[in-house]
Parts: structure tokens; sequence; C-alpha cells
């Protein structure tokens, strides 16, 4: 059985960054970007939840602060599934039933 995160319990990674590494050290948006080789907007929109993480800017911040990337990119899945999630109702898709070839095993996936 797989556990479900409530959607209130992800946060977008852009967000943790912003209040758990920069903010406390108050490390300014533009600091961020030359310190990355990245634009200043870029970082920002990333920052204030406007684009989602990508995998090499999760190892920029990973060289960078310390943080392992893939702890951001669950994060940042996390994230979007819970997005997801919450509006799964509005997907109209059904059950697609499987049946075994002859000689096969029957398997619920």
């Amino acid at each position: 059985m797989a556990l479900k995160v409530h959607a209130s319990l992800a946060v977008h990674v852009g967000d943790w960054l912003r209040t758990e590494i920069l903010e406390p050290y108050n490390i300014k948006v533009n600091t961020v970007a030359e310190h990355l080789g990245v634009s200043r907007q870029s970082i920002s929109a990333l920052l204030n939840g406007r684009s989602n993480l990508s995998a090499n800017m999760a190892i920029r911040f990973e060289k960078a602060f310390g943080v392992r990337a893939d702890t951001l990119m669950r994060m940042q899945s996390a994230f979007e599934l819970a997005q997801a999630r919450a509006h799964e109702a509005n997907l109209n898709v059904q059950h697609f039933n499987l049946v075994a070839p002859s000689g096969a095993e029957q398997r619920n996936l």
C-alpha cells in the first residue's frame, strides 16, 4: 500500500529553497543567479513557484549549498503529484481491464 502525502504537506521546492536557505542568510536572487551561472529570471521564477525545478538546477543547488539534488527532485515530484491529485476528479479516465493472453496469469496492476 502506497502512502499518500496530503496536498498541504507538499511544498514547492522553490518556496522551500527561498525560506530555508536564502532568506535565513539574506542571500539575494541576483547573487544566487550569478553564483549558479543562470539568469536572475530563472531563479526568481523557481523561487516564486512559477517554474519547476530541473535536474540541472537541482545539481547546481547541491553543488552550491550541499542540499542533495535527489532530495530536491523528490520535493518537486511530490508537489507536482499533489497538484495533479487535487484535480484528478476532472480526469475522465476509466480503469483499463487487462485480459491475460491465453496461458498467462491474470495480473492486477
